[in-house]
């Protein structure tokens, strides 16, 4: 049994028989079968998306002391490599533990992108295509095909014309990047993740612009809930200091009795005291 059937029989063909039966029962809409679909997936995901976030809470925690170790060994970069190692150790945390949880959406994105394309068949070749993936005996899955591919604006077999998808998914990703992107003392290190969190947005964007509006669709969805979830977990993280309002502080206000009216405080100079033309004080003349 090559790669291929094996691909088609664990992951294509159940993703796309779930997507029919879903459509089904959503009013035969299949943009809300996506969107379901989505959430079904992340719900699944849920334990490695929660480790996910937490390491990239304990990041931010430790930038701190991570400042102080570059610091302190800035001329030995083995011994900062180890001490960093020792720190990262000790909080339970993993520099690339960001990574794993996006490697492990990848097949999902592949599966997810053939799945939309295969049950939008329109031609007779396509639609005999996807009858080899469908369940025979869910005799309710031949009775959908071929599946309406219009949600809101979208034509979901093909990119957004109007580009706002696209836009709403780079915008929702950065939001995502920028509530888990900790602010590193190193500059090195700033640049690069700086640099990561406006090319990954900007790449899914193009993406978007590329591929078929469903799988825009699934990936502004997931966006949608990686936003909930590291709010509920750790705040707005980053982000919130981007809102934050510097306080000035104005001088007190007076008001002048009997006028009604007000007036600001400001700094009194004293005035000198007078003197006498020897520069000397009117007081002091018996010197």
């Amino acid at each position: 049994m090559d790669a291929g059937v094996i691909w088609d029989l664990i992951i294509l063909n159940p993703m796309i028989n779930i997507m029919v039966v879903l459509t089904k029962y959503l009013f035969s809409n299949l943009g809300l079968a996506i969107i379901v679909l989505t959430v079904i997936i992340r719900a699944a995901m849920y334990p490695l998306s929660r480790r996910q976030l937490l390491s990239s809470k304990k990041m931010q925690e430790l930038q701190p002391k991570l400042a102080e170790i570059q610091k302190k060994y800035a001329k030995d970069r083995q011994k900062l490599a180890k001490e960093q190692m020792a720190l990262y150790k000790e909080a339970g945390v993993s520099p690339t533990g960001c990574l794993l949880p996006m490697i492990i959406q990848m097949p999902v994105w592949i599966a997810l992108y053939q799945s939309i394309t295969c049950v939008l068949a329109t031609s007779p070749e396509a639609l005999l295509n996807l009858s080899r993936h469908l369940y025979t005996s869910w005799s309710l899955v031949f009775d959908q095909v071929p599946l309406n591919s219009q949600f809101l604006w979208l034509d979901l077999g093909t990119p957004d014309k109007y580009i706002l998808l696209p836009i709403l998914v780079g915008a929702t990703m950065w939001i995502q990047q920028k509530m888990t992107t900790p602010n590193y003392a190193n500059p090195q290190q700033q640049s690069q993740s700086q640099m990561m969190l406006w090319m990954m947005p900007l790449l899914f964007a193009f993406m978007s612009l590329s591929f078929n509006s469903g799988l825009a669709l699934y990936w502004l969805t997931s966006n949608i809930i990686s936003i909930v979830m590291q709010y509920f977990i750790s705040g707005w993280g980053p982000l919130a200091t981007m809102f934050k309002k510097q306080t000035v502080t104005k001088p007190p206000v007076k008001t002048i009795s009997g006028t009604g009216q007000t007036s600001q405080k400001k700094d009194v100079v004293p005035l000198k005291k007078p003197t006498t033309e020897k520069g000397k004080r009117p007081w002091m003349f018996w010197k």
